[in-house]
């Protein structure tokens, strides 16, 4: 039952990224460039995806959902490397590509050549990003190893 409810979920997901036109690279592109030719259409898509979901947060606590364990905790507020780089990397790739990975994935059937390495690129970096994130934990516990000055 539960496969049945995400492939329904994915589907309604993959339909509205569809027609609010999260799919087409060109209209993403638009609402990028702010200083050229702005495309503020997606502002909508934004604010009728965040306005409900920050409400339907307020009613998750002591909550459980029809299927699955339990309501994800929400992350920690506090800004760090990680957060600071990995959105850095997504904004990059879509500003480059027009794309992020779900309309990435919703748009595998019609999006042509470009789409199919788009998503290839994108599971590489989520294959590396785990190795690149220790190696970067590890150099910054080495710096902060060097940088201690031994008691007197």
């Amino acid at each position: 039952m539960r496969l049945i409810y995400a492939f329904i979920a994915g589907g309604l997901f993959g339909a509205g990224l569809f027609i609010s036109g999260m799919t087409d690279t060109s209209k993403v592109q638009g609402w990028l460039d702010v200083f050229g030719n702005w495309d503020p259409t997606l502002a909508f898509v934004m604010g009728g995806a965040i306005i409900p979901m920050a409400i339907a947060w307020r009613f998750v606590p002591g909550r459980k959902p029809l299927v699955g364990g339990a309501f994800p905790t929400p992350p920690e507020p506090r800004l760090g490397r990680n957060l600071v780089l990995g959105s850095v990397m997504f904004g990059f790739g879509w500003g480059l590509a027009g794309l992020c990975p779900g309309p990435s994935i919703a748009s595998l059937t019609y999006g042509g050549v470009n789409h199919w390495i788009f998503v290839a690129a994108m599971l590489v970096g989520m294959l590396l990003a785990p190795k690149v994130r220790s190696l970067l934990d590890s150099m910054e516990k080495s710096s902060a190893l060097d940088t201690q000055t031994p008691a007197e």
